[in-house]
């Protein structure tokens, strides 16, 4: 007999292959029991074969790859349950049960499974379903939105406002239709008054598609007060917030105000120490050199980094100067103590800013700018040569040349304005003012308004494509000297009214282009249907010698 062990003979199985049927099919995971015999309906409440056809085609928009299941078909104030495409990789399976009998009599069953075809599609129903509100379809209203449904044009016809009978609580008696029983005999203890006022519902209650967990929990920053009323004596508690972030902004003052701003206000000086000294040092040296900057051209001379800090900071730009909330340096940052409406030198820091009607007001979504090429991959495509031209155009944003075009909207200071023929107008010191106006600033009525018809004229040239040459600036400026006729305003400007310094007509100017415009316009009209009219006649006439 042998000591050593003897080779293992345990003897493996392996399962066989089979091919995979490539025959497709769509699955649909329909949120309820679904009988054999109920199947049509099931489709009916998903749109129909043909909504389904579209939602599961390969090349289906991202809106037809919608479904909505409607659990009440017919009425139109039930809001549907969405329900999404989803692209799947799961196999369909033939499962065939046999029963067999023993001898002894007992009953085995025999499971076979069959792969018929794949599902690369299917159609889910995870969203949460909207709030339900049924309203009364009795109501007027309700049949002339079931009218419009049916394309009913003597039911549209035949509906008039009904008598308001001011009957806004009514007893609710039974319990709706829809409701089931079970919960009927419930809500039938608790029914009483309800509303009457006849609301139907918005096309969507709830945006919200997925649940959240809320996990509500007390701010723990939070603390009890008492504060006691002077005049009843009454103690009262609240919470308090120790922990709340408290912005800083820059001091503002209006042009009536006499006096300027000799420093920041006590409650920024208290969080000095949280500002970058070094980035408040150079903002600092910046306004000792130019006592007055807007904001886009003190950020040009910083780096993005640098930028980032400042934005981050909100306490270093409060701390560097003040602000006027109109007058011709409106929304720029100027130095403490230094008072623009005393110093005749300080009209080459006056802000001009016109609207440009076709620049989107709006900014771009989230989605938009990542599909625009910010992603990470675009920022690795670019070499060192644009990233320095990048950043040597944002640089200039704020400079006006008159060749080149920076930004699509027109917010300069007349000493960032560099092209010759306006920085002469600009330069010129015959037509100024002996006393700063809350307008115009230093410049008077018309020499202000040159400046603005020519940066205008030149600015949107640039929109367009072209460089406007100083022979049509001049032309435009005879124009408007030929065609305008001088006035002189003697009405005050109040607070709080449009900022006039932006460029803008006095309201009653304005007001008198628009009617103007309107005038025009439906002349132009008028005189293109008279000739469309009787260009008519005369062909028929020719027709018909």
């Amino acid at each position: 007999m042998s000591d050593e062990a003897g080779p293992s003979t345990t003897i493996c199985s392996e399962a066989s292959e089979r091919p995979l049927p490539s025959t497709p099919f769509y699955s649909i995971e329909y949120p309820g029991y679904v009988k054999p015999e109920s199947v049509p309906l099931a489709v009916s409440n998903l749109g129909g074969p043909s909504r389904l056809e579209t939602a599961f085609k390969r090349t289906a928009a991202k809106n037809e790859a919608l479904l909505e299941l409607n659990l009440r078909p017919g009425n139109p104030f039930a809001h549907p349950i969405p329900g999404d495409i989803v692209s799947t990789n799961n196999i369909l399976l033939k499962v065939v049960r046999r029963k067999r009998r023993h001898p002894d009599g007992e009953c085995v069953g025999e499971f076979t499974a069959e792969a018929v075809g794949i599902i690369p599609k299917t159609a889910r129903f995870r969203s949460m379903a909207d709030y339900q509100f049924q309203p009364d379809m009795n109501d007027p209203l309700a049949q002339l939105r079931l009218a419009m449904d049916r394309m009913d044009v003597d039911a549209i016809r035949q509906y008039s406002i009904p008598e308001e009978k001011e009957d806004y609580v009514v007893t609710a008696s039974i319990h709706p239709p829809e409701l089931d029983p079970a919960l009927a005999e419930q809500s039938e203890q608790t029914f009483g008054p309800r509303s009457n006022l006849r609301l139907f519902p918005p096309p969507l209650f709830s945006r919200q598609n997925v649940p959240q967990n809320y996990n509500f929990k007390a701010n723990p920053a939070s603390i009890v007060t008492s504060l006691v009323n002077e005049e009843t004596g009454e103690e009262r508690k609240r919470l308090i917030n120790k922990g709340r972030w408290k912005g800083h902004g820059p001091v503002t003052i209006t042009f009536s105000d006499p006096n300027v701003p000799s420093g920041p206000p006590p409650i920024v000086e208290t969080v000095r120490t949280q500002a970058n000294i070094e980035l408040l040092n150079r903002i600092l040296e910046f306004m000792n050199k130019r006592p007055v900057w807007t904001r886009a051209a003190l950020y040009n001379q910083f780096s993005p980094a640098e930028l980032r800090e400042i934005y981050n900071s909100k306490v270093i730009m409060p701390l560097a100067g003040y602000m006027f909330t109109d007058g011709p340096w409106r929304d720029a940052m100027i130095r403490f103590k230094y008072d623009p409406r005393k110093e005749l030198d300080a009209r080459i820091y006056q802000r001009i800013y016109f609207r440009n009607a076709n620049h989107p007001v709006a900014r771009p979504s989230v989605v938009a700018r990542r599909q625009e090429g910010r992603s990470a991959a675009t920022y690795i495509n670019r070499s060192i040569e644009q990233e320095e031209s990048f950043e040597a155009d944002r640089r200039k944003s704020h400079i006006f040349d008159g060749n080149t075009l920076t930004k699509e909207t027109a917010a300069f200071q007349l000493c960032d304005i560099h092209d010759p023929m306006l920085k002469d107008m600009i330069e010129d010191d015959e037509n100024l003012r002996e006393v700063c106006d809350e307008r115009d600033g230093w410049y008077s009525a018309q020499a202000l308004e040159r400046i603005k018809t020519v940066l205008r004229h030149k600015f949107f040239s640039l929109l367009q494509g072209h460089v406007a040459t100083e022979e049509e600036c001049e032309a435009l400026l005879e124009q408007d000297a030929v065609g305008k006729s001088q006035t002189t305003r003697t009405k005050r400007l109040k607070f709080g009214k449009h900022n006039m310094a932006k460029g803008a007509l006095r309201p009653e100017d304005a007001a008198a282009a628009r009617l103007q415009a309107t005038l025009d316009r439906n002349a132009k009209t008028f005189l293109a249907n008279r000739r469309e009219m009787y260009g008519g006649r005369s062909s028929q006439t020719a027709d018909n010698p």
